[in-house]
């Protein structure tokens, strides 16, 4: 018999959908309840991982103009290492992983947001990743407009932040077509004003898989 691995869940969502908060809340709720979680993030979690993102979030003029192509392997390259030392060791250990975007931002931000092909991103992240998808992938989804004004309120905008509306537009669009083709998988969250509101969400959306997954150990 196989051995038996942890639980991954991801979180998703465009610019200033509250994930990150959302996702650690969560992380830090099943922490004090007793469960074995880890909470990581892409892109950035690696020694390596730290340097690719200072890369792909970076402000410097030069680097802005990073082509489409390179960009997307540097996201998978942060994830090939982001899976091998931190998820499976992690998943190996039945441990509950909580992950801060992972391979539905790729097609999102790069497939539907760049354009770039979807076959071509499938192959190379199947390459990265092994194969491995979250059990349970929580999209935050939020007005478009409205998201970005959030992210701009720290006055720190990153270059993936910075571009253009209809790119971020179609970013939105490529989440909510990864949902409708994998219902079962991916759940999609409506933002609400309250994060109250939208935490009851979230924590019930998670709470269900693991209720499964305690139960089928």
């Amino acid at each position: 018999m196989a051995q038996k691995v942890g639980l991954f869940i991801a979180f998703e969502g465009s610019e200033g959908c509250g994930k990150s908060t959302q996702s650690h809340r969560v992380y830090l709720e099943l922490q004090k309840e007793g469960y074995d979680v880890a909470y990581t993030k892409e892109p950035g979690d690696t020694a390596l991982g730290q340097r690719i993102r200072d890369i792909l979030l970076t402000k410097d003029n030069e680097i802005k103009r990073l082509n489409e192509i390179a960009e997307l392997l540097l996201f998978e390259a942060d994830r090939a290492q982001h899976v091998e030392q931190v998820i499976k060791p992690a998943l190996m250990l039945k441990k509950i992983v909580i992950c801060d975007r992972y391979n539905a931002a790729t097609f999102a931000y790069q497939g539907y947001g760049l354009g770039i092909d979807l076959d071509l991103i499938k192959r190379i992240d199947d390459a990265a990743t092994g194969g491995l998808s979250p059990d349970l992938t929580v999209i935050m989804d939020v007005d478009v407009k409205t998201g970005l004004e959030r992210a701009g309120h720290t006055g720190l905008m990153d270059r993936m932040e910075k571009r253009e509306l209809e790119f971020h537009q179609k970013v939105r669009k490529g989440y909510l077509d990864l949902a409708e083709r994998s219902p079962e998988n991916i759940k999609v969250i409506e933002v609400k004003n309250g994060i109250e509101e939208t935490y009851k969400e979230v924590k019930e959306k998670v709470y269900d898989i693991v209720a499964k997954y305690k139960g089928s150990e």
